[in-house]
């Protein structure tokens, strides 16, 4: 059994502020990313918690990503932002990015936010249920190295390409949250089970044949399976047009990989769109989302996407989180 030790959020934020710190990030990249982090755990999504602090350093001190980067924000259109992240921290670059689209939305009712140039956005759900908190309807792309295989192919030609969609609730958090990768599960999980040496179920991936593999490294060196078949690489297709053909950003078959540290950079991208239900929907907004939630809690069992989170999310601020002790000794590692 894994052993674990209880940790208040702001301890996990400042622990992973220290290390990022201490790995050569500048304080202000550091900060939106050590938030991120706590956020993350709080919300029960331990592979891209503390457990990506050690590689989110590793990657600063190889040059997988620019710990000192300074994005620089441009206002190409009214209604556009557009953030050139220099390498660096996607946290930090939408944290900037976030500052100009909200004022943007409230003033013209719909807003889109682009980044290009950028690193591994952690939970995209996390950054649209900010926008949701805000008041606002948020939908979030964010494409990355390519390794899901188009229908009929075996070579990958998009990456797992999540998306979310995040709308405002009465009570400052999002009533629902949809946030989905194109693939059955996030690649991060097969690496999860590579890394503890465990075999992946059956239909999280595919080898380098296209046969469904148990083996999470032959996984690896085949493709994610997509979800829904065909369905699913057409999501991925989608995210790759709005968070790389839109945004300028490297294709993700031209990326290089989230995980090692060869390749430099990957300067990936992430694509928001930020919608002021007022502007479009007046009071009908709220009656209309009411009678959908209604409709789905209204079953017995039955639960919106977002809730397990919610819980979670709410627990932990009481409660802290339970953290890998071994995880943590990595991390303390960093700090010597």
């Amino acid at each position: 059994m894994t052993e674990t030790r209880t940790m208040t959020l702001a301890e996990i934020e400042d622990l992973s502020f220290r290390a990022l710190v201490a790995a050569g990030t500048s304080e202000a990249n550091a900060r939106p990313l050590a938030v991120a982090t706590a956020a993350t755990e709080a919300d029960g999504v331990a592979s891209h918690g503390l457990a990506y602090i050690p590689i989110y350093a590793e990657h600063v001190q190889c040059g997988k990503v620019d710990g000192q980067a300074v994005p620089v924000l441009a206002r190409p259109r009214p209604g556009v932002v557009a953030v050139d992240a220099a390498t660096g921290f996607a946290h930090s670059a939408i944290d900037q990015g976030f500052e100009a689209l909200i004022p943007a939305v409230r003033e013209q009712g719909v807003a889109v936010l682009a980044i290009r140039n950028s690193y591994n956005c952690g939970v995209l759900g996390y950054h649209t249920a900010r926008l949701a908190r805000a008041g606002l309807v948020g939908l979030g792309f964010t494409n990355a190295p390519a390794s899901i295989a188009p229908s009929g192919g075996k070579k990958p030609v998009v990456g797992t390409n999540p998306f979310s969609v995040a709308v405002p609730g009465a009570d400052g958090e999002p009533e629902l949250l949809i946030d989905q990768s194109a693939s059955t599960i996030a690649k991060s999980e097969v690496m999860k089970h590579a890394r503890e040496g465990k075999e992946i179920p059956l239909g999280w991936a595919l080898d380098a044949d296209g046969n469904p593999t148990t083996d999470p490294d032959a996984g690896l060196k085949g493709s994610m399976a997509p979800s829904g078949g065909y369905k699913g690489v057409g999501v991925a297709l989608l995210t790759e047009i709005m968070a790389a053909a839109l945004t300028g950003a490297t294709l993700g078959i031209n990326a290089s990989p989230f995980s090692g540290t060869a390749g430099g950079p990957p300067k990936t991208g992430q694509m928001f769109i930020a919608i002021d239900p007022d502007a479009t929907a007046n009071d009908a907004f709220g009656a209309g989302m009411a009678g959908i939630v209604e409709a789905v809690r209204g079953q017995d069992g039955a639960h919106l996407p977002g809730d397990g989170r919610r819980a979670k999310r709410l627990q932990a601020r009481q409660d802290g989180v339970a953290v890998s002790v071994a995880t943590l000794a990595r991390i303390e590692a960093l700090l010597g």
